[in-house]
C-alpha cells in the first residue's frame, strides 16, 4: 500500500461519497501538506473531522493516520527524487510555452507508468496470457479512445498467429460473441469500467464459456467486477487530456506486457508467424538509391 496510497485514493475515488469524498480530493490535491498536517489541520482542510480521517485510513486498509501520512510522505518523496512533481496539478495555460506544456505532460506521463507497474497484479497478467496463448480465438472490445488501444492489441497479436478480432460496433462484437466457446478469450477495455456496450459484449461473451479479461482503472467497477482476470492501470490528468485520455499511454503499456507475455508463451510459433508477416509486407517498403 505505502507503495501506491495516492493510486489507491484516485482509484477508490469514484467509491467515496460525502465527508470521505472532501478528504480524498484534499489528499490528492496537496499531498505534500497532507502528509505533514496532523489529522486535526487535515480534517480542517478538508471541511470533516478527526473521526471521518480515521475512517479513511481504515478505508485504505491503514490501521490509524500515522501511518496513512509515512505512506504519503513517501510516495511524495519518490515523486520528487525522479522529478515526477514538476508542473503536476498546475492548469496548462493558453499561453505556456511548449516546453513547460512538454515538462508537464512527461511528469504526469511518467508518474502515470510507475503508478500502473505498481498497481498491476502481474499474476494476473500471466492468467491473461497463459488464457491468450491456448486461445481458439481472442476478441477485443473497446469504444472512443479505447478502440484505439484495442486495435493495436489485435495487430500486435495477429502478427504473431494468434487469431484475433478487434470490435467497437455493439451489434459485431456481440455477433462474435456469441460465437465464443470455453477456451476462447475476450478482452473488454475501459477506462472507466461503466461503459454499457463493453460490459454487455463481454458478459456475453462470459455465458459462453469464454475467459473474460478487463482493462481498466477502476478495481470495483462494473466491468471488473464481470470480469475472469483484472489488469489495472493509473493515470495522471492533466489540463485538456482527462483521464480517460491520460489513460491510453498506460493502457499501451499493460496490453504491451500481455503481448509479450503471450509472445513468450507461443516462442517458436509466435517468431515463425512474425517472420512471414515481416516478410510479407518487406516488398512494399522503400530502399535507398545510394
Amino acid at each position: 500500500m505505502r507503495d501506491g496510497v495516492l493510486t489507491t485514493v484516485r482509484a477508490k475515488l469514484p467509491e467515496f461519497t460525502g465527508a470521505l469524498q472532501r478528504v480524498a480530493e484534499q489528499v490528492l490535491t496537496d499531498p505534500d501538506a497532507a502528509a505533514r498536517a496532523t489529522i486535526v489541520e487535515l480534517a480542517e482542510r478538508s471541511g470533516t473531522s478527526p473521526a471521518t480521517i480515521t475512517r479513511f485510513c481504515r478505508a485504505l486498509g491503514f490501521e490509524g493516520y500515522a501511518e496513512l501520512r509515512l505512506g504519503i510522505a513517501a510516495e511524495t518523496g519518490r515523486a520528487r527524487a525522479a522529478g515526477w512533481t514538476v508542473d503536476i496539478g498546475r492548469e496548462i495555460q493558453p499561453g505556456d510555452p511548449l516546453d513547460r506544456v512538454l515538462g508537464q505532460i512527461m511528469a504526469a506521463d511518467t508518474r502515470s507508468m510507475h503508478d500502473t507497474a505498481a498497481l498491476l497484479d502481474l499474476g494476473e497478467v500471466e492468467r491473461a496470457a497463459d488464457a491468450i496463448a491456448g486461445a481458439t480465438r481472442v476478441i477485443i472490445f473497446g469504444a472512443s479512445g479505447s478502440a484505439l488501444v484495442g486495435e493495436e492489441m489485435q495487430f500486435s497479436l495477429h502478427r504473431i498467429g494468434v487469431p484475433a478480432w478487434a470490435w467497437t460496433d455493439v451489434h459485431n462484437g456481440l455477433a462474435g460473441a456469441a460465437l465464443l466457446r470455453a477456451g476462447d478469450v475476450a478482452l473488454g477495455i475501459s477506462h472507466s469500467g461503466q461503459t454499457r456496450e463493453i460490459i454487455e459484449m463481454l458478459a456475453e461473451s462470459g455465458s459462453h464459456g469464454a475467459t473474460t479479461v478487463a482493462l481498466t482503472s477502476f478495481p470495483n467497477s462494473p466491468l471488473a467486477e464481470l470480469a475472469d482476470v483484472v489488469l489495472l492501470t493509473a493515470t495522471q490528468a492533466t489540463t485538456f487530456r482527462p483521464d480517460a485520455l491520460s489513460a491510453r499511454h498506460p493502457q499501451l503499456v499493460v496490453l504491451d506486457l500481455l503481448y509479450i507475455a503471450v509472445a513468450q508463451r507461443t516462442h517458436d510459433r509466435a517468431h515463425a508467424a512474425f517472420q512471414r508477416t515481416a516478410q510479407a509486407v518487406d516488398g512494399h517498403k522503400s530502399r535507398s538509391t545510394s
